[in-house]
């Protein structure tokens, strides 16, 4: 069974409910039977999620269960919509509304809102940016274009977390937000901003979800006729939501709880925003009745891309990483995943180039490869490299490089400098071309150091910064360069990077590659300091940055080119390392201290049914942990690796080295029979608790740290065996 979800074809419709499940895989087909009570959909990447959850909608329909009119699915953007719509009417579900959670909002707030309040729905702002304009001028607050664009950020994320004003600066520094101006100050422009909303009877993006929540709290009858119209829900990437969309979901839902959610954790990359995948972990807790299904099987990538990916889920930590999912490929093999180092950047991007012509000369298309990057000032030594080398390019979710409104700006300043730079006494103190560009583009903004944060002004200084080591590189090609080279340098550059208008190798960053695929991914630049990003610092911070790479890596079916540099430019000093996500994965490399690639519980894929009811159910509570002790000389542990064994690395251990060397041969043999590393079936710290501890039942086998219930059950019978000394009562598992 396959589930092909990179294909735009759409088969025919089925003439029968019980036809609308063929072609399923078990899971799938639960999720698209589980009509009734709250249903959990824990959907890896390229598991089929969108096959599973429409054809969930189309069964329930063609079935008599659902009438079409009264189901609501709601995705995040307008092509996961259309998508689902177009699905739904070739599945024969035409009629269900998929929508996304403004568009839903919005449509019920223009209907009810002559009953509601009275009168038209005030006019809604296309962009915000000017409004905070007039309350930053209102403010005596001197934003530049870029401040206001962080500024306005800031205000969104505030009204969909449902903080006001007043509270905002305790928000930011509760959830370790940084903000791009003094917090006083961004709070004194919201609120501001909003006088001016009511003074000029207009409202926002975010209000039209909170004025929609506004309503049907306070209405009762038009929450009920809300819920007559729609009795059951779907919310697709629901990791995505927002407290305020949950408040709005739940105002939805009353009391009811024919709701089905899909999402993963592990995919969770926008916190940013607002976004925050506790809704989804906290599902079950809820819903104590919900039925859980989970779907690993990957339809999109090979077993060695899917490897990869759940390596780098391994050595996560937080509650994102303890649901994680255990992917299995349902592809058959392809090449393994390529790991190139190179000695700079430029040769990184000619690497790349070079390799994308290979492709291409072999048969994949330009529109099924592409080039993800952390950072949108990444991407313009990537378009010169591909534009070097004729290959047509495209770019997703980022401005050009020469388009910038910062870059621009900085070549107008350059090229007048470059005429009338004798009268310039910013460049009194100038000696070189390096130390006159970095004089001049300090007047755009450009610091030494780079600012904290990571929004446009950390964007605004990287693509200067670019400008800056440009001026480095052509001096160390031609010592005695002037700034009316570094012009010409410019004007050549931004002629070569303009592509034909033809669908090409896409370029984009990491979040604006989230829900796509290609044939061919190159992850560039994965190195320490850009990934992780250097301003992540929080344990919370580097989490993100993880799934975001592991997002990067399950964009790719089949090729995928992870690289980075060592130094910046050619003849650099190589300061640079591999990203410490790389560590125990690629090639040549050791797993970070403690910890190993496939340790820990995963999730498996299955269903789930719930216990009890929500009316007499009670969410488990959560029981504080006490430290851990080596039990040896008593130190508290909080290495991953000793508190596995419960004793320091330097404490004596009282193994058993001949339990453990058969340990070890039955492992191997293990290995060898699924065709997997040995680390996947035991590591050898997990080897080495089991010696130490000799369990003499499945209870005292369960309580070492990795083995968990998957592997108990697996293993158990076997393990157990060994350290009983019955060698003989192994069986065969059918691997």
């Amino acid at each position: 069974m396959t589930a092909a979800t990179h294909s735009t074809l759409f088969p025919q419709v089925p003439d029968s409910a019980d036809a609308v499940l063929e072609g399923l895989d078990p899971e799938q087909r639960a999720v698209a039977t589980a009509l009734h009570g709250p249903v959990c959909v824990l959907a890896g990447a390229g598991t089929g999620k969108t096959r599973a959850i429409t054809h969930r909608i189309a069964y329930g329909v063609r079935a008599g269960i659902l009438q079409p009119s009264s189901v609501l699915a709601v995705t995040f953007t307008n092509r996961a919509a259309g998508e689902m719509r177009g699905r739904l009417r070739q599945l024969g579900a035409a009629g269900v509304q998929a929508r996304t959670f403004h568009s839903a909002a919005l449509r019920q707030l223009q209907y009810f809102w002559p009953k509601a309040v009275g009168g038209s729905l005030p006019r809604i702002i296309d962009r915000k940016i000017q409004l905070v304009a007039d309350a930053a001028a209102a403010c005596r607050i001197r934003l530049d274009r870029n401040e206001l664009r962080d500024a306005t950020a800031e205000i969104e994320w505030s009204k969909v977390t449902q903080t006001i004003p007043a509270d905002y600066a305790a928000a930011a520094a509760k959830t370790g937000r940084e903000a791009p101006r003094d917090p006083a100050e961004i709070a004194q422009l919201y609120a501001t901003y909003e006088d001016l909303k009511r003074e000029r009877a207009v409202i926002d993006f975010e209000d039209v979800l909170l004025l929609t929540v506004g309503i049907l709290q306070d209405r009762h009858d038009i929450a009920e006729e809300i819920r007559t119209q729609y009795q059951h829900f779907v919310v697709d990437e629901y990791q995505d939501v927002s407290p305020l969309q949950q408040r709005l979901l739940e105002l939805w839902l009353g009391d009811r709880d024919s709701l089905c959610v899909v999402g993963d954790a592990s995919q969770t990359i926008y916190s940013f925003t607002g976004a925050t995948p506790d809704h989804l972990l906290d599902f079950r807790n809820r819903h104590p009745a919900a039925t859980v299904v989970k779907l690993v099987r990957d339809y999109r990538s090979t077993p060695q891309i899917v490897h990869l990916a759940n390596g780098l889920l391994a050595q996560a930590r937080g509650r994102a990483a303890d649901h994680r999912l255990e992917l299995v490929s349902q592809r058959d093999p392809g090449p393994q995943p390529l790991y190139t180092e190179y000695a700079d950047e430029p040769a990184e991007a000619e690497g790349a180039a070079r390799r994308i012509r290979d492709l291409l000369t072999s048969g994949v298309p330009a529109a099924e490869i592409a080039i993800l990057f952390r950072t949108n000032s990444q991407s313009e030594i990537y378009e010169q490299a591909l534009a070097d080398a004729g290959i047509p390019y495209q770019l997703r979710g980022a401005e050009r490089f020469f388009d910038r409104p910062e870059v621009r700006k900085a070549g107008i300043a350059l090229r007048g400098a470059a005429r009338f730079g004798t009268n310039d006494t910013l460049l009194d103190d100038a000696v070189d071309l390096p130390s006159q560009v970095r004089a001049i583009l300090s007047g755009e903004g450009w610091t030494p150091t780079p600012p904290a944060g990571s929004g446009a002004v950390r964007e605004r200084w990287e693509s200067l910064a670019a400008l800056v080591n440009l001026a480095k590189d052509l001096t160390s090609a031609k010592p005695h360069a002037t700034l009316a080279d570094l012009v010409a340098e410019l004007d050549e550059r931004a002629n070569a990077q303009h592509a034909p208008t033809v669908q090409g190798v896409t370029l984009a960053s990491l979040h604006s590659a989230k829900g796509l695929e290609w044939d061919a991914v190159f992850l560039v630049g994965v190195a320490e300091g850009m990934m992780p990003i250097t301003y992540a610092r929080t344990d919370e911070q580097i989490e993100e940055e993880r799934r975001l790479l592991y997002v990067g890596v399950t964009r790719a079916r089949e090729h995928l080119h992870v690289s980075w540099s060592l130094s910046r430019t050619p003849g650099g000093r190589p300061t640079r390392r591999p990203s410490r996500f790389l560590d125990g994965l690629r090639p040549g490399s050791s797993a970070t201290p403690g910890r190993s690639p496939y340790g820990g519980t995963v999730g498996t894929s299955g269903i789930e049914r719930g216990f009890g009811t929500p009316a007499t159910a009670v969410a488990p509570r959560r029981t504080s942990r006490t430290p851990a002790r080596c039990r040896v000389c008593g130190r508290t542990l909080s290495d991953a690796g000793e508190m596995k064994l419960m004793r320091c690395d330097d404490c004596p251990s009282d193994m058993d080295e001949g339990l453990y060397e058969r340990l070890r041969a039955w492992r191997a043999e293990q290995a060898h029979r699924s065709g997997q590393p040995a680390f996947c079936v035991f590591t050898d710290r997990t080897l080495i608790a089991i010696a130490e501890a000799a369990p003499d039942d499945e209870g005292e086998l369960a309580r070492i740290p990795g083995v968990g219930v998957r592997k108990l059950n697996r293993y158990g019978a076997e393990v157990l065996a060994i350290c009983a000394g019955r060698d003989g009562d192994r069986q065969d598992d059918g691997d």
